[in-house]
């Protein structure tokens, strides 16, 4: 039974996410959304936050766990074989080449699995649904409606009304 796990910061979840999951899910016995957590980044959202907003849009089946160090020790700890990885663009391959490279060189026997995102999540990225979100843009296409409802009330409250 191979284990898999989908990394990211998930800040927030995005319906490519959504769609990479479910679509992946039925390829492994195992799968399990690892939330990272780095102190180097600033999150729109807790990781509590971010964990419950993927908690109620995961398939069933499917775990949540936390992580703030390295991906690959995570996986060794836990027994996953793959690391799955969504790519939307060209533009990031380049990134996920280079996290593929460093994630074999510490971890030989973890492989990586790279997903493409269906075409109509492929401009979807974290950062730019929090701009839409900012704007008052409308997100029904982009996150889930609990997300969508989370962007607001967060966004409302930095700005004081």
């Amino acid at each position: 039974m191979i284990k898999a796990i989908y990394p990211g910061s998930f800040d927030p979840i995005t319906l490519g996410h959504i769609d990479i999951i479910r679509r992946i899910q039925p390829l492994f016995g195992e799968l399990e959304v690892v939330v990272a957590n780095s102190q180097r980044k600033h999150y729109m959202f807790s990781l509590a936050e971010r964990e419950q907003l993927i908690r109620d849009n995961l398939p069933a089946g499917v775990k949540i766990s936390m992580c703030d160090g390295l991906i690959t020790d995570y996986a060794e700890k836990i027994g996953a074989q793959v690391i799955v990885r969504g790519l939307r663009a060209i533009s990031d391959f380049e990134y996920e080449f280079a996290m593929f490279n460093m994630n074999k060189k510490l971890k030989e026997k973890i492989e990586t699995m790279i997903v493409f995102t269906r075409p109509e999540y492929s401009f979807v990225a974290s950062h730019m649904v929090k701009e839409v979100a900012h704007h008052d843009g409308d997100l029904s296409n982009l996150v889930p409606p609990n997300v969508a409802q989370a962007l607001r009330k967060h966004i409302q409250s930095k700005k004081g009304t």
